[in-house]
C-alpha cells in the first residue's frame, strides 16, 4: 500500500518526454502521477473531454460483487481501491452495497464467509499498518450480517434522514424489497460508488495546473513508428475538424486506449492477446423515490435470465442500472477475441456506432424499461421509474483469454513501449506504479530523482482540488455527455449527513 505525500514542489527536473495515448481514468492517472513528479509528460485524447469511455460506478473494494473471481484478486482489487479513496476523495460516493441472493440463485450466502473473513483481515492489516489506510470505516464492520427478523425489525423504523448507524442504510430496503424472494442474511459490504464524471473533473482540473502535463483533446492518433537512429518514438496525430498532421518524439510511449489499444499495437506489429466486451448500463429516475438507498445487488448468475441484478443510487431520485442478462447489460456477440492477424478485437458494426454514433431511440427505451422491470421483481415500487436518459455504455477491455479476469495493469513490448490494461478502474493507480518502475529499470528516470516516491502517493496538485469545483466541472460534464447533474453531484452532501 502506497502513502499519500504532499511535499510542495515536484522533486524530478527530468528531460524525458513520455507521451500517453488515450485520455480515460487509465491515461488520466498516469498522466497526473508523473507529472506530479515532474517528468514531462503529454496526454493525447481523441475526444473533447477526459474519463469519457466505458461507464464505472463502483470502486470494487473487495471485489464482492464478482463470485467468480479467486481470492487474490478480490485482495487485489481491496488494495486498489484504498488507494484510489486516499488520491481522488472528492470523486467517490461514499455509501455501502448491500448484497443479496435471491432463491433463485444456485449459491448460499455461507459460501460467500470465508473470502469476507479473509478481506476484513487484511483491512484491518492495513489500517493497523497505516491508520491513513482506514477510508473504508471501522474494519471490524467491512461487512455486517442481517437476518429476517432484523430486516423485519428495522422495516418498522421511521426512514431516517441521516446516516448515524450502518443499519440505517437498510431502512428503505427492509420496507420496500420483497424478502420472500431472498435468502438469508443480507449482506451490508463497505464497498463505495464512484463517480466518473467527478473523476473526469479532477483529472481534468490537476492536469490544467500541471506544468510537466500537455494536454491534446480532439487529437486521433494516425501512425507511432519508431526512430531507431534517436531511440525514440514518433506519433503522428490529427484533430479530427481540421484534419492538419502534427508529430511529435517521445523516449517512451504509453498505450492508454481502452479497448481500442489494439489498434495501437497494429502499428507497431505488437502482437497482443485480449478481448472487448461491449456492455451498457441504464438511467432511471424513480420521483417517488422514499428514504436513502446504498447500491443494492441481487445476485444471479451471468449470461443467463436470472443474471446479477445492481441498482447504483445518484442523488434526487436518478439509479444507475445493471441487469447482467443478454438483453440488458450484456448482448448477443458483444465478446470478441483477437485473432493471430491483428492485436485488435473486432466488433460487430452495430455496436461500434453505438460508441461512435448514437443508439436508436426505441432500443434506449426497451433496453432501460426492462431494466427497470428487471429491477422491479424485487423492488415493485421501482416499477414506477422511467427512462432519464441515453445508456451509459462502451467496450471494456480484458487482456488475454480469461473473461472473468478483473484485476490487471501493464504488459509491456520492446523497451520503452507499454500498454495499460486494466479491467477496472481502481486499477489504474496500480498500472501507473507498474510503469514509473519500468522507466526506472530502463533507466529514463534515475533512482536518485524518484527516491521513496516510488512506493508513495505524490499528488499535491490533485489533492488540492476543492469539492465546490470538482462538483461545477463534473455536472458541465455530466451536461455536455447529455447525462442528469445529478449524476456528477456528491452523494454525501447532496442526500444526507454522515453523523460522526
Amino acid at each position: 500500500m502506497n502513502k499519500i505525500l504532499t511535499p510542495e514542489q515536484p522533486f524530478i527536473n527530468s528531460s524525458v518526454k513520455v507521451g500517453i495515448i488515450g485520455g480515460g481514468v487509465a491515461g488520466s492517472t498516469i498522466a497526473l502521477r508523473f507529472a506530479e513528479l515532474g517528468i514531462n509528460t503529454t496526454l493525447i485524447e481523441k475526444g473533447k473531454s477526459l474519463v469519457n469511455g466505458p461507464p464505472f460506478c463502483h470502486l470494487h473494494a473487495g471485489g464482492n460483487l464478482y463470485r467468480e473471481i479467486s481470492e487474490q484478486q478480490c485482495i487485489t482489487l481491496l488494495e486498489q481501491s484504498i488507494d484510489t479513496v486516499k488520491v481522488f476523495p472528492h470523486s467517490v460516493n461514499y455509501r455501502p452495497t448491500i448484497i443479496a441472493l435471491p432463491k433463485t440463485d444456485q449459491g448460499e450466502v455461507i459460501d460467500l464467509l470465508p473470502r469476507l473473513i479473509k478481506l476484513r483481515e487484511r483491512y484491518a492489516e492495513l489500517v493497523q499498518q497505516n491508520v491513513s489506510n482506514k477510508v473504508l470505516g471501522d474494519p471490524e464492520q467491512y461487512f455486517l450480517l442481517f437476518d429476517r427478523n432484523a430486516l423485519e425489525s428495522l422495516a418498522k423504523r421511521v426512514l431516517p434522514t441521516q446516516i448515524k448507524a450502518n443499519e440505517d442504510w437498510l431502512v428503505a430496503f427492509a420496507q420496500q424489497v420483497d424478502l420472500d424472494k431472498l435468502k438469508f442474511p443480507v449482506l451490508l459490504v463497505q464497498e463505495y460508488g464512484w463517480s466518473a464524471f467527478r473523476m473526469a473533473a479532477i483529472a481534468t482540473l490537476a492536469i490544467e495546473r500541471l506544468p510537466c502535463c500537455q494536454l491534446k483533446l480532439n487529437s486521433q492518433v494516425i501512425n507511432i513508428e519508431h526512430q531507431a537512429s534517436a531511440s525514440k518514438w514518433r506519433i503522428t496525430y490529427k484533430n479530427p475538424q481540421d484534419d492538419n498532421h502534427r508529430q511529435t518524439d517521445f523516449d517512451y510511449v504509453i498505450n492508454a486506449c481502452g479497448f481500442k489499444s489494439g489498434e495501437i499495437d497494429d502499428m507497431l506489429h505488437a502482437k497482443r492477446e485480449r478481448m472487448v466486451e461491449f456492455k451498457a448500463a441504464y438511467v432511471a429516475h424513480w420521483s417517488q423515490c422514499q428514504g436513502l438507498w446504498p447500491e443494492v445487488v441481487f445476485y444471479g448468475e451471468r449470461g443467463t435470465p436470472n443474471g446479477m441484478a445492481q441498482l447504483t443510487p445518484y442523488p434526487d431520485g436518478y439509479f444507475q442500472l445493471h441487469g447482467m442478462t443478454q438483453d440488458i447489460t450484456l448482448f448477443d456477440e458483444g465478446l470478441v477475441a483477437s485473432v493471430e492477424q491483428s492485436a485488435q478485437p473486432r466488433l460487430l458494426s452495430r455496436f461500434i456506432k453505438k460508441i461512435e454514433q448514437q443508439w436508436p431511440e426505441q432500443l434506449i427505451k426497451d433496453r432501460t424499461v426492462g431494466s427497470i422491470e428487471y429491477l422491479a421483481q424485487y423492488i415493485t415500487n421501482f416499477s414506477q421509474a422511467n427512462v432519464a436518459a441515453k445508456p451509459m455504455f462502451g467496450a471494456q477491455q480484458i487482456p488475454g483469454d480469461d473473461a472473468t479476469l478483473r484485476a490487471a495493469d501493464v504488459s509491456f513490448h520492446g523497451k520503452h513501449y507499454a500498454r495499460t490494461e486494466i479491467v477496472k478502474a481502481s486499477s489504474a493507480l496500480t498500472a501507473a506504479d507498474v510503469i514509473l518502475q519500468n522507466l526506472l529499470d530502463v533507466g529514463l528516470v534515475s533512482s536518485a530523482q524518484v527516491g521513496e516516491h516510488l512506493h508513495d502517493y505524490y499528488f499535491p496538485v490533485t489533492l488540492q482540488c476543492s469539492e465546490a469545483e470538482v462538483t461545477n466541472k463534473a455536472i458541465m460534464f455530466a451536461r455536455q455527455r447529455d447525462y442528469p447533474a445529478a449524476l456528477a453531484k456528491n452523494f454525501m452532501l447532496a442526500n444526507f449527513m454522515l453523523s460522526e
